[in-house]
C-alpha cells in the first residue's frame, strides 16, 4: 500500500521572487555560457531553477521541423533536453543541489503511463532523486485529469517529486483539476506557470484571485513577452537573426498584433521621458502586480539578471503603474 500523502498545505509554497528560466540553455546559448549564468544566478538568489523535457536545441529544431517544415539550424546545441541535460552536468560539478530548487515539466502526454517514464527520464537527465516542483506544460485534454493526476499523486508517494503544479491552463482548466483532487484524495496543483506581461495581461483577471483563493503559487513566465517588450521588432520588419522569435517562430502569433505594437510604443516614449530602459519597466510592472509571487528570469548572460535585478529593486510610483495599467484597458 502507498503511503499517505502529507497533509494539505494552508499557503502557497515559497518560492523565490526571482527564478532562473532555463530555456535559453544549450538553445541560445553553449554549454560554457550557460554554466556561467547558472553560476551567476545563483549567487545573486535565485535558487529555482526552471526547466522542461521540452527544452533544448535538439527539441527547438524538430518543433520548426514538425510544425514550419523549417530544416535549418539556428540553435547552439543539437543537444536534446539539452536544458535539462546541462543543469545536470552543472548540479554533478558543483554538488550543489541542496542550494536550488528544481522545476520541469512534462511536455509530451498526460497518460499515467507517459507520466512515471517522463519523471524517471528527467531525473536522470538532472542526475537528481527528486524535483521540488512537476509540472503539466500544458492541458492534455485527450487524457482525464484524474489519469494524470493519480499518476502524478503515486510519483508524489514515492517521493520523486514533492509538489505537483502545471503551465499555461486556463482557469477552467485549473479548477478542474483542483477538484478533481479534492474528489479523489490526489495530490493537488500549488503551483501555476502562467504567462504574464503588458502584451499578455490576463492572468490577473480569474487565474490571480483564484490561486490567492486556493493557495496556489505563482510562477510568472515571459514577463518580457519573450522579448518583444525590449522594443527591438518593428511592425512589419524582419525578425533580427537568433532573437527568440527567430529560433521559435510561434511567439509571432501570440505577442505581433497592432494592440501589442502600441504598447510597445507607449513603453518605449516611457522610457525615453523617464531616462530608463524598456526592459526595466516593463518588469518593474510585473513584480508589481497583485497576484505574482515568483518571476522567471531567461537570460543569455549576466547581464539579462542584472536587468532583472534593477528591475525588482525599481518603484513605480502609483501614478506610473496606473498610467501603464491604462495602457491596457
Amino acid at each position: 500500500m502507498n503511503p499517505p500523502l502529507p497533509p494539505p498545505l494552508s499557503t502557497a509554497p515559497r518560492l523565490p521572487r526571482l527564478s532562473f528560466g532555463g530555456g535559453t540553455l544549450g538553445r541560445e546559448i553553449d554549454e560554457a555560457a550557460s554554466r556561467e549564468v547558472l553560476d551567476y544566478a545563483l549567487k545573486h538568489g535565485l535558487s529555482l531553477l526552471d526547466t522542461a523535457e521540452a527544452y533544448g536545441g535538439g527539441n527547438s529544431r524538430q518543433y520548426r521541423r514538425d510544425v514550419f517544415k523549417v530544416d535549418d539550424i539556428r540553435e547552439v546545441s543539437g543537444e536534446m533536453h539539452s536544458s535539462e541535460n546541462i543543469i545536470g552536468r552543472w548540479l554533478r560539478d558543483r554538488k550543489n543541489r541542496d542550494q536550488v530548487q528544481i522545476c520541469t515539466k512534462l511536455s509530451t502526454s498526460g497518460g499515467g503511463a507517459r507520466v512515471h517514464q517522463a519523471v524517471r527520464e528527467s531525473l536522470a537527465r538532472l542526475q537528481t532523486d527528486y524535483v521540488d516542483i512537476y509540472m503539466l506544460h500544458r492541458p492534455y485534454p485527450d487524457v482525464p485529469i484524474r489519469e494524470t493526476l493519480e499518476a502524478l499523486t503515486e510519483e508524489v508517494q514515492a517521493g520523486r517529486v514533492r509538489q505537483i503544479g502545471c503551465s499555461n491552463f486556463s482557469i477552467a482548466q485549473l479548477r478542474e483539476a483542483i477538484l478533481t483532487a479534492e474528489a479523489h484524495g490526489l495530490a493537488r496543483m500549488r503551483t501555476i506557470s502562467p504567462p504574464f506581461n503588458l502584451a499578455n495581461p490576463s492572468a490577473r483577471e480569474q487565474i490571480f484571485p483564484y490561486c490567492r483563493e486556493q493557495g496556489i503559487s505563482t510562477l510568472i513566465y515571459s514577463p518580457l513577452a519573450a522579448g518583444f517588450l525590449a522594443g527591438k521588432y518593428v511592425q512589419g520588419g524582419p525578425i533580427p537573426k537568433g532573437a527568440r522569435f527567430d529560433i521559435v517562430p510561434g511567439h509571432i502569433d501570440v505577442y505581433f498584433s497592432d494592440k501589442n505594437f502600441r504598447v510597445m510604443e507607449n513603453l518605449r516614449q516611457l522610457s525615453a521621458e523617464l531616462g530608463e530602459p524598456m526592459v526595466k519597466l516593463a518588469m518593474a510592472w510585473v513584480f508589481q502586480s497583485p497576484g505574482v509571487d515568483s518571476v522567471l528570469v531567461g537570460a543569455r548572460g549576466p547581464g539579462h539578471i542584472d536587468n532583472a535585478l534593477a528591475a525588482f529593486h525599481f518603484t513605480l510610483p502609483p501614478e506610473l503603474k496606473a498610467r501603464m495599467d491604462g495602457w491596457l484597458a
